[in-house]
C-alpha cells in the first residue's frame, strides 16, 4: 500500500505543467475550410499569443496545483526540529542528566481518513480543475470566433472601400459636368449645390469606412498579440475568393449541445457542489488523528542516535467538536443552497445553449436567402446598367445620367458584399454556439 502511495505521489510531482490548450479540442480545422492561409495564420497566432487566453491557461495550472495540494493533505506529514534544551534537575543516586542538551525530534502526523472526508476534498478540487479547463476552452473558442469575424469584416471593408472610392470619382465627374452646365446657365445654383453635396457625402462615407477598417485592424493586431503599430503589415486575402467549402448542417444534435464547454462546466460545478455538501455533513463527525514522535537527545547517557538516548511515542485518538457556534450547521445550509443555485444555473445554461444554436441556424437560413435575393438584385441592376451603357454609347442619354446609374449599380454591389459577410459571420457564430463542434 505504501509503495502505491509513493508511485501516485511521484506521478503528481513529476508530471509536466499543462500550459496552453490542445488545438484539436478547438477544431481549428474548421477555419481551414475557408481556403484562406491568412485566416489560418491569424487563428494560430491568436492561440499562441493572445494574453487574455493565456491568463485562462494560467488559471488552469493554478487549479491543477490545488489538486496536488489537496492530495498531499491525504498523506502523512513528517517534520523534524533542532532544539536546544537547558534544564536543572536534582541528582538522584547514580542517575544523572545533562543540564544542557540538544534534542532532535522527528514528528509524524496523519489524519486517518476513515470517513473519506479528505478524499472528497480532493475530488472537489479536481472538479474545480475540470471547470477551469472548460472555462479555458470557452475563452479560446470565443477568441477564435472573434478573430475570424474581425478578419472577414476587414475583407468586406477592403471591397467597400474600393467601391466607395469609385463612387467618389463618379460623383466628382458628375459635379465637374454640372459645373460646366452651371457656367453655361443650364442648371440652377440649387442643382449644383446638390451635386457638390453628393460628392461630400461620398467622401465622408469613404472616410468612415477607412476609419472603421483601421479600428478592426487594430483589434485583429491585439487579439493576435501584435502591436497596433504594425496594422499596415497585416496580410489578408480577397473577399471574392473567400468562401466556406464545408457543409453547414440544417440541424444540430443534442449531443453537440451538451458537449459545449459552458454546459459541461455548469454540470461539473453542480457535481462539485454535491461533493461540498457531502463534506459539510462529514464535518459533524469526529476526526481520527495519529501522531508519532521519535526524539533523539543528549540529556541521557549514550550516543546521540542510540536507542538509550531516544524517546519514542505514538498517540492515536478521535477528536470531536462539542460547540462551534452553529458554524457547521450554517455551512451545511450554505452548501445546500449553493447546490440549488447551481442546479438552476445548469438548467438555464442548457436553455441558452439550445437558443444560441437555433438562433445561429435561423440567421444562416435567412441571411442565405437575403444574399441570394441581393445577387438577383445585382443582376437586374447590371442588366439595367448595360442598357444604359448602350444608350450612352448612342448618345441618347447624358454622361451624368449614365454615371448616376453606374453609382446605383455600385451601391447594390456593396449590398452583396455586406450580405455575404453577414452569412459568413453567422458560420463563426454557429461554431461558437456549438462549442467548436462544427
Amino acid at each position: 500500500m505504501f509503495k502505491k502511495v509513493i508511485i501516485i505521489l511521484s506521478i503528481f510531482l513529476i508530471s509536466p505543467c499543462a500550459y496552453g490548450i490542445d488545438r484539436c479540442e478547438l477544431n481549428v480545422e474548421f477555419f481551414s475550410r475557408f481556403n484562406d492561409k491568412n485566416l489560418e495564420y491569424y487563428i494560430n497566432r491568436a492561440i499562441d499569443n493572445n494574453h487574455e487566453a493565456k491568463q485562462a491557461s494560467m488559471r488552469v495550472e493554478q487549479y491543477r496545483q490545488q489538486v496536488k495540494s489537496s492530495f498531499g493533505k491525504e498523506l502523512p506529514s513528517l517534520s523534524v526540529g533542532a532544539n536546544y534544551l537547558g534544564v536543572h534537575v536534582p541528582m538522584l543516586d547514580n542517575f544523572t542528566l545533562s543540564q544542557n542538551a540538544f534534542v532532535l525530534p522527528f514528528i509524524m502526523n496523519y489524519e486517518a481518513d476513515f470517513l473519506l472526508k479528505n478524499r472528497d476534498k480532493t475530488k472537489s478540487a479536481k472538479k474545480s480543475y475540470e471547470i477551469s479547463l472548460y472555462d479555458e476552452k470557452t475563452i479560446y473558442i470565443s477568441l477564435l470566433s472573434d478573430v475570424a469575424t474581425i478578419y472577414t469584416n476587414i475583407l468586406e471593408y477592403d471591397e467597400l472601400i474600393k467601391i466607395s472610392s469609385e463612387i467618389v470619382a463618379i460623383y466628382t465627374d458628375i459635379y465637374n459636368a454640372d459645373i460646366r452646365k452651371f457656367d453655361r446657365g443650364i442648371i440652377s445654383t440649387e442643382e449644383i449645390n446638390i451635386s457638390a453635396k453628393n460628392v461630400e457625402n461620398a467622401k465622408n462615407e469613404l472616410e468612415t469606412l477607412k476609419k472603421q477598417q483601421k479600428n478592426l485592424l487594430m483589434q485583429l493586431a491585439v487579439l493576435t498579440g501584435e502591436s497596433a503599430l504594425n496594422i499596415d503589415c497585416l496580410q489578408r486575402g480577397d473577399m471574392d475568393s473567400f468562401e466556406y467549402s464545408g457543409i453547414i448542417p440544417d440541424e444540430i444534435t443534442s449531443d453537440v449541445i451538451f458537449s459545449r464547454p459552458d454546459v459541461m462546466a455548469a454540470e461539473a460545478a453542480l457535481e462539485k457542489a454535491k461533493i461540498d455538501t457531502r463534506i459539510a455533513r462529514k464535518e459533524f463527525l469526529p476526526r481520527f488523528n495519529i501522531t508519532g514522535i521519535w526524539a533523539f537527545n543528549t540529556i541521557a547517557e549514550g550516543s546521540f542516535f542510540s536507542w538509550e538516548s531516544s524517546l519514542a511515542a505514538i498517540l492515536a485518538g478521535a477528536v470531536q467538536d462539542i460547540f462551534k457556534g452553529g458554524q457547521k450547521i450554517a455551512n451545511l445550509r450554505f452548501q445546500k443552497a449553493k447546490y440549488e443555485e447551481l442546479f438552476e444555473k445548469y438548467r438555464q445554461t442548457d436553455l441558452n445553449a439550445v437558443k444560441e444554436i437555433n438562433t445561429s441556424l435561423c440567421f444562416i437560413e435567412y441571411d442565405t436567402i437575403i444574399e441570394n435575393n441581393t445577387l438577383k438584385k445585382l443582376e437586374y441592376e447590371y442588366n439595367n446598367l448595360t442598357a444604359k451603357r448602350r444608350k450612352f454609347e448612342r448618345e441618347t442619354i447624358s454622361t451624368p445620367e449614365y454615371l448616376n446609374n453606374l453609382a446605383g449599380f455600385l451601391e447594390v454591389k456593396k449590398e452583396v458584399y455586406q450580405a455575404k459577410n453577414q452569412r459568413l459571420v453567422n458560420y463563426y457564430t454557429l461554431y461558437k454556439a456549438t462549442g467548436g463542434n462544427l
